[in-house]
């Protein structure tokens, strides 16, 4: 009868421990699940805020060549169409595609915003304005050919591994890199110091100007249509 009893306590002990291990099985699972849900998250945002980065850059680079004279087709630069964007004669109203971007910005007054004038930045050499404002796809910046070299193709069909499916590779990295978009825009803020040093005529070694022109560049990494957004933001003076 005693025998009897150990032998179903036993039983009952066994599938006590039998479930509690599955419990733990299953919490460690969702656990590890939860980790790399996490982690791919996280890289998405950190490569995000690259794409972030390239917009100040390029907003920045559309000023500068802005106010240094736009490159022609043939690649020199346009010195008689040189100078400092002006503001549009008209308040900002952001388009869908950059409305994740803009309003990711609360302290812009959006009731008198306005964006600089310039021409488009795929034709920065053209006489037709525009509110300066662009989106583009991280990979077709990648993807496009600098000095005869496509960034994207040359290093995986330079790869040596002949186990590498090298065609589906390039599809699921453009897939991938397609989903981020850089966005920007610029504000002409006004007058501000300007300080900088030269050997001009009308400016010695050791002097320094006074008068210059802020600009605000206004920069977001979108992620698959805004469902991570960087926005970052840069001033920029340059000399009246």
């Amino acid at each position: 009868m005693i025998n009897n009893k150990e032998k179903g306590f036993a039983l009952v002990m066994s599938l006590v421990l039998l479930m509690v291990m599955t419990l733990m099985g299953g919490a460690l699972i969702v656990i590890a699940a939860s980790d790399h849900r996490s982690n791919n998250i996280g890289d998405e945002y950190q490569q995000t805020f690259y794409v972030a980065e390239t917009a100040l850059y390029e907003g920045e680079k559309y000023l500068l060549n802005q106010f240094k004279g736009p490159y022609k087709a043939d690649g020199s630069r346009d010195p008689t169409k040189r100078g400092l964007p002006k503001a549009f004669d008209k308040k900002y109203t952001p388009s869908a595609e950059m409305q994740d971007c803009f309003y990711s910005f609360p302290d812009i007054d959006d009731e008198f915003f306005k964006l600089i004038s310039g021409p488009h930045p795929d034709t920065p050499d053209s006489d037709t304005k525009i509110e300066v404002a662009y989106s583009k796809s991280f990979f077709s910046l990648l993807a496009g050919k600098n000095d005869g070299k496509e960034i994207i193709k040359d290093p995986i069909d330079a790869d040596p591994d002949t186990t590498l499916d090298k065609l589906k590779f390039k599809k699921i990295e453009a897939k991938r890199l397609e989903k981020f978009k850089f966005q920007y825009f610029i504000h002409r803020v006004g007058s501000a110091p300007f300080k900088g040093y030269g050997s001009s005529i009308k400016k010695g070694a050791a002097d320094s100007g006074s008068d210059g022109m802020a600009y605000r560049i206004y920069g977001c990494g979108n992620y698959d249509n805004g469902t991570i957004i960087v926005a970052l933001e840069s001033t920029m003076v340059l000399p009246n």
